[in-house]
C-alpha cells in the first residue's frame, strides 16, 4: 500500500504530537507515524510562555491549564559543601513584566490532550506501525513501515527521539555523550505553600530541582550516581520523605513522596545538522541534554515552530528543500548555545576543579548582584532575542488569542 501526504511526522511523543497538530493547523495533510509509547511518562515539563502560546493556538492549553502551576519565581540555591559557594539567585517574572515565566505541566495529561486533538483532526492520518526505512529524492521522501506500508510525502519532520530511525536513514550523524548521573523523577506533597516558586539546588551530583504543581504539590528531578538508583528506590517511604525534605532544607516543610518514581540516565546529544534533503529534525532527535534551566521541550517546540514557519515561507511542503536550508541556518545558534550552556553548568557542578568552581560561583554571584545582567539572562532564557509581546501566560490561560 502506498499513500501520499503533504508532510510526514515521525515520532509519537510530545514533540511529534505537537508537530503533527502544528502541520495540520496549516491545512497540510499529515501522515503521523506514531507507535504507542512503551513507558507511561510520569515526569512534568516546565513550558515557558512561548510554548504556552503554541499550545493555546493548537487548542490544547485550556484542557491542561487546570492541572498546571504557574512559574512566577525561579531561584538557584547552592546546596554544595564546597569552599566556594554561590549566593542565592532569584528570577522574578514580574521583573520582565510577565505574570509568569510559564507553567509546569504533568506530561501524562498533556500527552492525552494532544492525542484527543490528533484523533479529532481530519487532516492527520495516524500509523502505529514503526518506521523501518526512508529514502529521499528531489521531489519527495518515501517512508517504509514495518507492516509494508509506504508513505510518500513532500516533507518530513523527524521527532522520533535520541535513537531516531529517520535521522539515521537520511544520513545525519550526531555527537553524543553521557554523564555519571541518573535522574530520579517523582512528585510529592508538602506542608508549606510553594508560592509558585521553582527552586534548583546545585549539588555535587548535579541539580536537585523542585517545580510547583497545583496546590501544595511539587515535582522533583534529583540527579544521583547511577549506582545509587536501586538503593534509593528500595528505601522505606519514610526515609525517602526525610531525605527529600533534608535536601530541600525544609523550605516546604514536611514532605510526602507519591508513588510512581522513575529513573532516567542523563546524557546529551547534538546533531551535526538539523535537516537534509526534505527532512528536518525536531526535539530530542536533534538535541538533548540534562534537565537544567527549563530548556529541553521548550527548545524542541521552538524547532517545530521554526520548521513549520520555514515550510510556509518557502511556499509549502513541496518546497521543503528550500525550507530545510533556512531551518538549518535558523536553529544552529539557538541549539548549540543552549546545549553548550547546560553542559558547562552540569560539568561545573560535578567538577571539584577549583577554577571551574570559581567560574560557576562567580557567574551566579554576578547574576545575583547585577540587575541588568539578570534581566538579560531572563530574557535570553525565554527565547533568543526575546521581548515581551502582547501574549503572556496569563492571557493564554484566559483563552485570549492576541496576535503576535
Amino acid at each position: 500500500m502506498q499513500l501520499q501526504h503533504d508532510i510526514a511526522v515521525v515520532g509519537g511523543g510530545l514533540a511529534g504530537s505537537v508537530a503533527a497538530l502544528a502541520a495540520a493547523a496549516k491545512g497540510w495533510q499529515v501522515a503521523f507515524i506514531a507507535p504507542p509509547p512503551a513507558l507511561q511518562d510520569q515526569r512534568t515539563t516546565a513550558l515557558l510562555s512561548e510554548s504556552i502560546d503554541l499550545l493555546s493556538d493548537l487548542g490544547i492549553w485550556e484542557s491542561v491549564q487546570p492541572v498546571s502551576a504557574p512559574l512566577r519565581t525561579m531561584r538557584i540555591l547552592d546546596g554544595t559543601t564546597r569552599l566556594l559557594r554561590a549566593p542565592p539567585v532569584s528570577f522574578q517574572a514580574s521583573e520582565i513584566d510577565l505574570d509568569a515565566f510559564g507553567y509546569n505541566i504533568p506530561n501524562k495529561p498533556l500527552f492525552e490532550a494532544l492525542q484527543v486533538a490528533i484523533g479529532e483532526s481530519a487532516l492527520i492520518e495516524r500509523f502505529e506501525s514503526p518506521l523501518v526505512g526512508a529514502s529521499q529524492s528531489d521531489a519527495e521522501i518515501t517512508l517504509t513501515l514495518a507492516d509494508g506500508t509506504r508513505i510518500e510525502a513532500c516533507a518530513a519532520l523527524a521527532a522520533d527521539g535520541r535513537n531516531s530511525t529517520l535521522r539515521e536513514a537520511v544520513g545525519i550523524r550526531v555527537k553524543s555523550w553521557s554523564y555519571p548521573q541518573s535522574a530520579l523523577v517523582m512528585n510529592f506533597t508538602h506542608r508549606l505553600d510553594h508560592a509558585d516558586t521553582s527552586t534548583e539546588f546545585h549539588t555535587e551530583r548535579g541539580p536537585f530541582t523542585q517545580v510547583p504543581l497545583p496546590g501544595r504539590r511539587s515535582s522533583l528531578v534529583w540527579a544521583v550516581k547511577p549506582e545509587q538508583v536501586d538503593e534509593i528506590l528500595s528505601w522505606p517511604r519514610e526515609r525517602l520523605n526525610t531525605e527529600v525534605e533534608a535536601r530541600m532544607f525544609s523550605i516546604l516543610g514536611k514532605v510526602e513522596v507519591e508513588d510512581s518514581i522513575q529513573a532516567w540516565p542523563l546524557s546529551s546529544l547534538i546533531a551535526e545538522k538539523f535537516g537534509t534533503g526534505r527532512t528536518m529534525l525536531v526535539g530530542e532527535t536533534g538535541h538533548a541534554f540534562p534537565p537544567i534551566g527549563a530548556q529541553g521541550l521548550n527548545l524542541g517546540l521552538r524547532d517545530i515552530m521554526q520548521a513549520i514557519a520555514a515550510l510556509a515561507e518557502a511556499g509549502g511542503p513541496e518546497h521543503a528543500a528550500k525550507a530545510v536550508t533556512a531551518f538549518n541556518r535558523q536553529r544552529r545558534l539557538d541549539v548549540t548555545s543552549r546545549t553548550a550552556g547546560v553542559d558547562l553548568l552540569n560539568r561545573a557542578l560535578l567538577s571539584s576543579f577549583l577554577p571551574m568552581q570559581v567560574l560557576r560561583a562567580g557567574g551566579l554571584a554576578a547574576l545575583s548582584a547585577i540587575g541588568p545582567l539578570r534581566l538579560l539572562a531572563m530574557r535570553q532564557g525565554m527565547t533568543p532575542g526575546w521581548r515581551k509581546n502582547a501574549r503572556t501566560p496569563d492571557s493564554a490561560s484566559s483563552g485570549e488569542q492576541v496576535g503576535r
